[in-house]
């Protein structure tokens, strides 16, 4: 039972190390301590209870049938083992977070390729010192000035006055 506890409950402490936050270094340390302490104390304790020698307390136990009534009560007694019902969610948020990280990394790589190109056009792009307008313009085609919205640009028409 205890190494199947164990089994169930590895925790590697390293990588969820790298995790923690300088300022809750002493909140991850004492919930290390106590994990320790209490996964000591489990390993600690027998897979299997030790057994019951009824021959012995029926020997020593002078009423008679006593002892096989206890034996009886005692062999009857079944402790309920809780039904996991967490795992399955647990799992199932895993399995929503695998699927999300992986949609988060492909856009990740789309964008990144998107960069890649962009900063690209700026490496063969002419240096600024060196453009007119007019190069400026085809690099930049959101800085030419729009004659038909903005007709009087950089004054305001006569009417607003």
């Amino acid at each position: 039972m205890a190494t199947r506890r164990a089994a169930l409950k590895a925790i590697d402490w390293m990588a969820f190390a790298e995790r923690v936050p300088p300022n809750q270094k002493a909140m991850f340390n004492a919930l290390k301590t106590r994990s320790d302490t209490v996964a000591g104390k489990l390993a600690s304790l027998p897979e299997k209870p030790p057994t019951i020698d009824w021959a012995f307390y029926r020997v020593a136990v002078q009423k008679a049938g006593m002892v096989d009534e206890f034996e009886k009560k005692f062999s009857s007694i079944t402790v309920p083992v809780p039904k996991d019902t967490q795992t399955e969610k647990i799992n199932l948020q895993e399995q929503e977070s695998v699927k999300l990280a992986e949609s988060y990394i492909q856009e990740s790589k789309t964008r990144v390729s998107q960069y890649e190109k962009e900063l690209e056009r700026y490496k063969n792009m002419i240096p600024f010192d060196q453009m007119t307008f007019e190069d400026l313009h085809e690099a930049f085609p959101e800085t030419k000035l729009d004659k038909e919205k903005h007709p009087y640009w950089p004054h305001k028409p006569i009417s607003e006055l």
